[in-house]
């Protein structure tokens, strides 16, 4: 592994401090579903063996921005719901929610649309999403957004 000019390496214990201590200014994880409140569930899959919920908990606990990057839906089922099924992970702690579908900020006005993928409507990401959430009025297309984003050499 080759790591460029700036990048850095740690072990798994300074990493827990640096989480712990609240050294990070953000975080971006996965979720299973995330509610209208900004809940998230990411860490069991109820009937499955898994380990535990590894460092998320500690993460979204950090006082550090949280961004949740998921599918919209997995296997037909909506994902982005009124309220968690799954266990929850932290309460009240997704600043900004992306999916292949939209993009949506959490904050006073509750849960607001701020970007939506070209390859869908409105219509359909009401249709998909289960929480309530408001539409931005400078609402505007994520492949338009993403031009800024610029390959590193």
């Amino acid at each position: 592994m080759t790591c460029q000019t700036g990048a850095s390496t740690f072990s798994s214990s300074d990493s827990f401090g640096i989480v712990r201590g609240s050294h990070l200014d953000m975080t971006i994880l996965g979720g299973m579903e995330v509610s209208e409140e900004g809940d998230l569930a990411n860490w069991i899959i109820p009937g499955k063996m898994v380990k535990g919920m590894g460092g998320a908990m500690d993460l979204v606990s950090a006082e550090s921005t949280v961004i949740v990057c998921m599918e919209h839906t997995a296997k037909g089922n909506k994902k982005i719901l009124r309220k968690c099924s799954l266990p929850i992970t932290g309460r009240r702690v997704v600043d900004v929610l992306i999916t292949e579908l939209g993009v949506f900020e959490f904050g006073p006005n509750g849960m607001v649309l701020t970007e939506i993928s070209d390859t869908t409507t409105l219509e359909k990401l009401k249709e998909l999403t289960d929480a309530h959430f408001v539409v931005s009025p400078t609402l505007s297309s994520m492949e338009a957004n993403s031009s800024n984003i610029k390959p590193q050499d």
